[in-house]
């Protein structure tokens, strides 16, 4: 009996971020700016997304304000709502979309997230994912009472144990623990609930959770990083990953690099999935959208363009010519901070013999994303492009301002990618697995006693 293969779809998310990614994007004229911490913003979102059928909406976090306390509030908006508040929210205003969002590993306990994200997955009926980052922003530390920021080493290395931990944890309750039995007075069997007992280097834990075991297993995990720490953390422990990619060949390269690290960890290609961000400038005609990211750069405070760059690359660029080169630079492997992201912005530079204003110009739309600006039918044909060529598995879409920004990707390139057999056009499952086609994870305590069985 032959079985037909169904064609690969596109996954697709929709991350928030504040009033809309681009950095001015609060200054553009169709821009929702009164929307920031306004529960209706965030519920137009959500349901805008859903409608869309999306996977997922995805809360990124920034534990601090990215640049210094005069250039963060004066000319940006800072302002971030807290991930799993905003989900947990979010969660009775939609019924299928997946719900992500980001708590750091660095500058957080593993118990907590554990609760918390099943927590999120049992209220929303199986639709959390966790974005497990290592936190990049070096000012992060002295919010969390530390002098010093971790090295990168070291917050790869706390991350793995920190993941190890709560999916520990997210397991310490096997699936059919809790019997519920009024008659017998039995809530639950406490051979089927497990203490963790983890110690290691950096935590210790004993467990086992106060939740019971969720409806997806576990809640999906998310991870962001792109340098070889984060590729290895990735291809270890992460079920879909977020990047920033450039180019086709950058992107292809980078795919095909993480996904051949699969094996290692003893895991097929198709359990992880890879989103790069872009950003859409969508107009009906070519020249709307050309007009529309016009309006978008123009607004951009000089100041703050120079203050992103140079908060990326390390660097004060302040005493160099706008229209000159980048200045020397050290090697990536010297950097303690987003060591992917600012090998990104430099190779771009080389590569397109940016002087410093053209890179800003570059940087300030999507922080390194990438940016397409067209039709609906240029835009499809790019994401077609990139997917089809095996440079990822989708995307996490980001758009320039909000509310619009993703209206105007629902309701135009949506049906187009769904006119090419691209994308589904209603959901077929009810957790955000079922939509990414992620298997439900086996519990290491069931498997450990099946194994004692043998």
């Amino acid at each position: 009996m032959s079985h037909h293969k169904q064609k690969r779809q596109l996954h697709l998310g929709a991350f928030i971020f504040g009033v809309g990614h681009h950095v001015a994007a609060w200054r553009y004229p169709e821009t929702d700016t009164n929307g920031l911490l306004k529960f209706d913003f965030y519920r137009r979102f959500a349901q805008t997304a859903e409608r869309g059928k999306l996977d997922m909406i995805f809360v990124e976090d920034i534990p601090t304000l990215p640049e210094k306390l005069d250039t963060a509030v004066r000319h940006t908006v800072p302002v971030r709502a807290e991930p799993l508040t905003l989900l947990s929210a979010l969660a009775s205003a939609t019924k299928r979309i997946g719900l992500a969002g980001t708590v750091s590993t660095t500058y957080s306990e593993p118990f907590h997230v554990a609760r918390k994200f099943a927590s999120l997955d049992h209220l929303s009926g199986g639709r959390a994912a966790w974005n497990a980052v290592t936190t990049s922003m070096e000012i992060t530390a002295q919010n969390f009472g530390r002098d010093f920021h971790l090295d990168h080493a070291l917050r790869y290395e706390r991350a793995k144990e920190f993941v190890d931990v709560v999916t520990g944890l997210w397991d310490s309750w096997e699936d059919d623990a809790v019997v519920a039995d009024k008659a017998s007075g039995v809530f639950a069997h406490p051979d089927k609930v497990h203490a963790v007992n983890h110690q290691g280097q950096h935590f210790s834990v004993q467990g086992p959770l106060n939740v019971h075991r969720s409806p997806q297993g576990r809640p999906v995990v998310v991870q962001a990083g792109s340098s070889e720490a984060g590729q290895d953390f990735a291809a270890q422990t992460a079920e879909v990953v977020f990047t920033a990619w450039q180019t086709l060949e950058e992107a292809r390269s980078f795919y095909k690099s993480l996904k051949s690290r699969l094996p290692l960890y003893g895991r097929e290609p198709e359990s992880l999935k890879i989103l790069p961000g872009v950003l859409p400038v969508i107009g009906r005609t070519e020249a709307e959208a050309a007009e529309k990211e016009a309006q978008l750069q123009e607004l951009v405070h000089p100041a703050v363009g120079l203050g992103m760059v140079s908060n990326i690359l390390r660097v004060d660029l302040s005493a160099y010519p706008l229209d000159g080169p980048l200045p020397e630079l050290p090697d990536a492997t010297d950097v303690n901070g987003g060591k992917s992201r600012y090998q990104l912005l430099l190779d771009m530079a080389r590569r397109e013999q940016l002087t410093i204003r053209q890179l800003i110009a570059r940087v300030t739309g999507a922080r390194g994303h990438r940016t397409i600006a067209g039709t609906p039918v240029q835009i499809a044909d790019q994401l077609e492009a990139w997917f089809t060529q095996e440079a990822c598995d989708g995307f996490n879409i980001m758009p320039p301002y909000l509310p619009g920004g993703l209206e105007e990707f629902v309701d135009l390139v949506v049906p187009e990618l769904q006119r090419r057999g691209l994308f589904r056009t209603d959901y077929e499952g009810r957790t955000l697995r079922d939509h990414l086609g992620l298997a439900r994870p086996e519990n290491r305590f069931t498997r450990l006693a099946e194994q004692k069985l043998v």
